[in-house]
């Protein structure tokens, strides 16, 4: 589903209060109810929002919001996000990009760069740098997720541990305040812990809106990773985290002072 400027933010006003009512929508666009009611709908049939009577909601913590959704919430963040981490990365190197929409923006930063072998087991990202003939893409087999384009189970995890790369880019659904890193799919899990074994320098990127989010599956601790990207991260406990474990924070949302 190609959502129109008015549903985005929508959908982004849903995630950040948890629900949106048709009356108060209806008079912030300055549009009848029953457009908005519409929209509503829309958004309702692609699994993006739940609906309520007089409204809608976001996804529980233990849903994962749809692929389309995803790209689409905080987009500018994810990129500068993506240009922040692909700045780390240089030439001639190997690398691990694991699933999630602001990975897919560290590897579309990333097409400038010369000489990387790509190991990947999200088909957006291979799709995107294949076509690129400095960068050679290696793609994992396994099970094809249809709602995102992500590899997942066994064969992936044994195909990730035949490498031992420089760099590892992952991404999460939720990041608890102990500093836990959480997914929804035991199955995607495996993968991005073979991936953080398999690589000598980790780097988490994700956007702050994950810290607002559960998730139920463990993929491990922020500790095991060397450098998180983001935003701006809201948590003072995950900021001690990042200190006493010698993890660099990086926040491209942040100014740098004078």
């Amino acid at each position: 589903m190609l959502l129109s400027s008015r549903q985005t933010e929508i959908v982004d006003l849903a995630r950040q209060q948890g629900r949106v009512l048709v009356d108060d929508l209806a008079a912030r666009f300055s549009v009848s109810p029953q457009t908005i009611r519409k929209d509503l709908n829309d958004l309702c049939d692609a699994h993006t929002l739940n609906r309520i009577h007089g409204g809608a909601v976001f996804p529980s913590s233990n849903e994962n919001v749809q692929y389309d959704a995803r790209r689409l919430i905080a987009a500018a963040e994810k990129q500068a996000i993506g240009r922040a981490a692909a700045g780390l990365i240089p030439n001639n190197v190997s690398l691990f990009i694991n699933i999630g929409t602001t990975t897919e923006a560290v590897g579309d930063a990333l097409v400038d760069h010369k000489t990387l072998m790509v190991i990947t087991n999200n088909i957006n990202v291979a799709n995107r740098l294949r076509v690129y003939p400095t960068i050679e893409v290696v793609i994992a087999g396994g099970v094809v997720r249809g709602s995102d384009g992500g590899i997942v189970g066994e064969a992936a995890v044994d195909f990730i541990r035949q490498f031992k790369v420089d760099f590892a880019i992952i991404g999460v659904s939720a990041i608890d305040e102990d500093g836990a890193l959480l997914d929804y799919d035991f199955r995607e899990v495996k993968v991005a812990q073979a991936i953080i074994a398999n690589a000598r320098h980790v780097i988490l990127v994700s956007d702050s809106s994950k810290f607002d989010r559960a998730a139920p599956v463990r993929i491990g601790h922020i500790s095991q990773v060397d450098t998180f990207i983001t935003d701006t991260c809201p948590s003072a406990k995950v900021r001690s985290i990042c200190t006493e474990q010698a993890v660099e924070l990086i926040e491209t949302g942040r100014s740098t002072p004078e």
